[in-house]
C-alpha cells in the first residue's frame, strides 16, 4: 500500500508520509524520567495525539504507559465528582490490561467502573494507584489526551488537586512516574483560562506542572526529511530545499498546514492543466497554487480559529488592531488578549513583539475581516469589485494600473483628511481595494519583519507570481531612497525585477502620480498618495 500525506486524525509512520519526530520524542522523555509532571498544550490539530501515541511506543520497554483519551468519555461523567470518577476508572481499566497491574487491583478498579462503590471519590481510586506504582516492575507514566474536553467541570478541577497532592507526596507514597497533559489550553495555571462569558477560574490545582518548552512545529529540516521519502517513491525532480523552506515560509512549520499543502500538491493540483504531472506540481508555482486553495477551503482548523475569533470580542480586535493597522505590538505579560491569541494558535512572539503565526492564517484573517459585511460597504471594496476585470491580463495582474486607480480614487474620497486618518487607514484601504479584485484566485499577506508603523510590504500570490508592494509613509527624500533599498532587497529575495511602492505623503504640495523609477537591472513603479 502507497504511502499518503495524512490530516485527519493521528499519523502512522506505516500509511503517511510524517516528519521524523525522534528528536523530540528524545527531549520529552529526558522530562518523564526526570519525574516531570507536564501539559503539552499546542493549538488545536498541532500534532499532539501523533506525539502521544508516538511517545508511548518510544516508552514502552523502559514505562508502564497509560494512556487515555477524555474524547471517550461520556456527557454523563462529568455530573459530579462520583460521576467522573467512574468515568476515568472506566478509561484506566480499559488502558492497563496489557500492563504488570495485578489481578486484584484490576477487580478493584472494574468495582469503581461499573458502579459497584458508592460514594466513590479520588482518594479511593488513587490508593489503587498507588499501590499499583509501589509494586510494579517499571515505573508507570499517565498520559491524558484531549483534557479540554473536562475543562468546565469542578470534577475535573478535583482530579487535578488529587494529581498535585499525589506529587507533592511522592517521597512517601509511590504514584506515577511522570504525568502527561494534552490538549489545548494550558492548565498548568487554571487561573489564567478565560471562557466566553468573560468569566474566568481562579483555581491552581496542578501548579506542579514543569514548563513544557519542545519544539512541537516543524522544521525546514524535517520538512525536507519527509520530502525525501516522497522524492525517494516518486522522483519527481523536485528541489527539496527550495521546496521545504517554501513550505515553511507559509506555514512556520504548524504541522497541519505543512501536511495539508503537500497533500493537495499530491492529490487535487498534480495532474490539472497548469500542473500535469508531479515534477509540474512541486515547484514554487504549485506550492502558491496549493496555498491559494488551502487558504480559500473550509476545514476544521479554519472553523475553529474563525469560531474563536467570533466568541472573544478582545480576540477580534486585537487581532485587527495587529492585522489592519500595520502597527507592531510588544509582548506584554498578562494582557489577556495576547494570551488568548498565543494559546490558540493566532500568534507567536519573536524578539518580545507579537506576529501572527504563520502567513496562511494572515491570508485566512485577512479574507475573513476584509469579507466582513462591514468591510464590503466600505466604498473602497465597492470601486475594487467594480473595476476588478481591467486589472487581469493572460501574464496575471497588472499592478500598475491597480496603483494608477488606487491614488486617484483614494485622493478623491480621503484626500482632505487629516493626517492621523491616512497614516491609520491607509494601508486598510489599500487591502480592501485589492481584496475584490484577487479575490477567489489569488492572496496576499504582510512581510512580519517589516510590519511597523511606517512601512509595510505586502506579498501577493496571484496565479504562481508574485509581487511585492511596499506601502509606506513619506518621511522625505532620504528616508525614500532607504525605503527603495529595501524593497531591492527584497526583489532579490522573490527572485523578481519589477516592484511597487505606494508613498502616502502629507505634504499639502505634493503630486499625485505614478512613475517608473529604474535601480540597476530592477524596476520600482512608485505611486504617490
Amino acid at each position: 500500500m502507497s504511502k499518503v500525506f495524512n490530516v485527519t486524525a493521528n499519523c502512522d509512520p506505516q500509511r503517511h508520509y510524517m516528519v521524523d519526530i525522534t528528536e523530540r520524542l528524545k527531549k520529552i522523555r529526558e522530562m518523564v524520567d526526570r519525574g516531570e509532571y507536564f501539559t503539552i498544550n499546542r493549538a488545536r490539530q498541532y500534532g499532539k495525539t501523533t506525539t502521544l501515541i508516538a511517545l508511548a511506543d518510544y516508552l514502552k520497554d523502559d514505562y508502564q504507559v497509560v494512556r487515555i483519551d477524555f474524547q471517550r468519555l461520556q456527557g454523563t461523567d462529568y455530573i459530579d465528582t462520583e460521576h467522573f470518577v467512574r468515568g476515568f476508572s472506566r478509561l484506566i481499566l480499559k488502558a492497563v490490561q496489557e500492563t504488570d497491574m495485578s489481578d486484584d487491583l484490576k477487580n478493584q478498579l472494574k468495582r469503581f467502573a461499573n458502579n459497584e462503590i458508592l460514594y466513590a471519590n479520588f482518594d479511593e481510586l488513587f490508593d489503587i494507584f498507588s499501590t499499583w506504582c509501589g509494586q510494579s516492575e517499571r515505573p508507570v507514566l499517565l498520559m491524558i489526551d484531549e483534557v479540554d474536553q473536562a475543562f468546565n467541570y469542578q470534577a475535573f478541577l478535583d482530579l487535578l488537586a488529587q494529581l498535585r497532592a499525589s506529587y507533592i507526596d511522592r517521597n512517601v507514597f509511590p504514584t506515577f512516574q511522570s504525568v502527561i497533559l494534552a490538549g489545548v489550553y494550558d492548565i498548568k495555571n487554571l487561573k489564567s483560562r478565560f471562557v466566553s462569558n468573560g468569566e474566568h477560574s481562579t483555581n491552581s490545582p496542578w501548579n506542579v506542572a514543569a514548563d513544557f518548552l519542545v519544539e512541537m512545529s516543524f522544521s525546514t529540516k524535517e520538512i525536507a526529511g519527509m520530502l525525501q521519502e516522497y522524492e525517494n517513491d516518486y522522483a519527481t525532480g523536485m528541489d527539496i530545499p527550495m521546496i521545504s523552506e517554501l513550505i515553511y515560509d507559509y506555514t512556520s512549520g504548524y504541522p497541519y498546514l505543512v501536511s495539508r499543502i503537500c497533500k493537495l500538491l499530491d492529490e487535487q493540483i498534480c495532474g490539472t492543466e497548469l500542473f500535469p504531472d508531479r515534477p509540474a506540481a512541486w515547484t514554487s508555482a504549485g506550492i502558491i497554487e496549493a496555498v491559494g486553495r488551502l487558504v480559500s477551503e473550509d476545514n476544521t482548523l479554519f472553523e475553529s480559529l474563525e469560531d474563536k475569533v467570533n466568541a472573544y470580542p478582545d480576540l477580534r480586535e486585537f487581532l485587527q488592531c495587529l492585522l489592519m493597522n500595520g502597527k507592531e505590538i510588544s509582548n506584554v505579560p498578562g494582557n489577556i488578549a495576547i494570551g488568548i491569541a498565543k494559546m490558540f494558535g493566532f500568534i507567536r512572539i519573536e524578539n518580545n513583539k507579537v506576529v501572527v503565526a504563520n502567513r496562511i492564517f494572515e491570508m485566512r484573517l485577512y479574507n475573513m475581516f476584509l469579507a466582513s459585511a462591514e468591510m464590503q460597504r466600505s466604498r473602497m471594496y465597492t470601486l475594487g469589485d467594480r473595476e476588478k476585470y481591467q486589472f487581469i491580463n493572460e501574464n496575471g495582474l497588472d499592478m500598475e494600473l491597480i496603483l494608477e486607480h488606487f491614488v486617484t480614487i483614494f485622493d478623491d474620497l480621503y484626500g482632505d483628511r487629516s493626517q492621523k486618518f491616512l497614516e491609520d487607514d491607509g494601508r486598510r484601504y489599500f487591502l480592501l481595494y485589492l481584496r475584490p479584485i484577487i479575490n477567489g484566485t489569488g492572496n496576499y499577506y504582510i512581510e512580519s519583519r517589516t510590519r511597523n508603523q511606517e512601512r509595510t510590504d505586502v506579498i501577493v500570490d496571484y496565479l504562481g507570481r508574485q509581487y511585492v508592494i511596499e506601502l509606506k509613509i513619506w518621511r522625505g527624500n532620504s528616508y525614500n531612497e532607504r525605503g527603495e533599498n529595501q524593497i531591492m532587497a527584497y526583489l532579490d529575495y522573490y527572485h523578481l525585477n519589477k516592484g511597487y511602492m505606494i508613498s502616502f505623503n502629507f505634504n499639502k504640495k505634493k503630486k499625485i502620480r505614478v512613475k517608473k523609477i529604474t535601480l540597476g537591472d530592477k524596476m520600482l513603479i512608485e505611486a504617490v498618495v
